[in-house]
């Protein structure tokens, strides 16, 4: 069936990288009910998408059989390309997704839902991207953030914040999921001329004789 969706505002416009510190990162995951349903759903969905760097189609075709939390990896069996991949997610996402996946099993247990995606609506069906564009511009209005937020934002967040513990680009891009280190290379290429100096400070150079 064919829609006629709106035309955003802001499409075919390109905007520079806005990463987000963990503090406002912290205040947009924080707006999510810790015990509504819906709220237990996004704060895992939302936690996943800023501590895998997964894209959000990505994130919405995972099935709760491709979590393996003894890996930390997910299994998307259609990345970009529709290529298959394993991708991984950092341990602090461990309790809200292992929350999420608990309720969601009791749902569908309750409901008779057929297997289906990880993030479903409370009727088993899968959450748009639509859905999740709209519910971060939500919570962070809510949380007082004037910054233009997200899911490719918290993909940018990701490797900003993968960068500053200083891992590596190559292995910043395998974890993204990038077909080569110069798109990775892109992405890290909103550091200033003042970041770049305080960078200089901690770097441990050879003596001069």
């Amino acid at each position: 069936m064919i829609t006629n969706r709106p035309i955003a505002p802001n499409k075919g416009k390109k905007y520079p990288a806005e990463p987000l510190t963990p503090a406002e990162v912290g205040a947009i995951i924080g707006q999510c009910s810790p015990k509504a349903v819906t709220g237990i759903r996004n704060r895992a969905m939302l936690t996943l998408l800023y501590r895998s760097g997964l894209r959000v189609s990505e994130l919405l075709s995972l099935r709760p059989g491709d979590v393996n939390f003894t890996r930390h990896t997910v299994r998307v069996l259609h990345g970009k390309g529709d290529k298959a991949t394993t991708r991984g997610f950092h341990p602090s996402a461990d309790d809200a997704l292992a929350r999420w996946i608990d309720t969601r099993r009791e749902l569908a247990a309750r409901n008779g839902w057929p297997n289906g995606k990880l993030f479903c609506t409370l009727g088993g069906e899968p959450v748009s991207d639509d859905y999740v564009r709209v519910l971060l511009r939500r919570l962070a209005a809510k949380a007082g953030i004037d910054k233009r937020v997200h899911p490719h934002g918290l993909r940018h967040t990701f490797a900003d914040e993968l960068r500053a513990a200083g891992v590596d680009v190559v292995t910043i891009s395998k974890l993204l999921g990038h077909s080569s280190i110069a798109v990775t290379a892109r992405y890290l290429d909103h550091l200033t001329n003042g970041q770049a100096v305080d960078a200089l400070q901690n770097v441990d150079l050879p003596a001069l004789s």
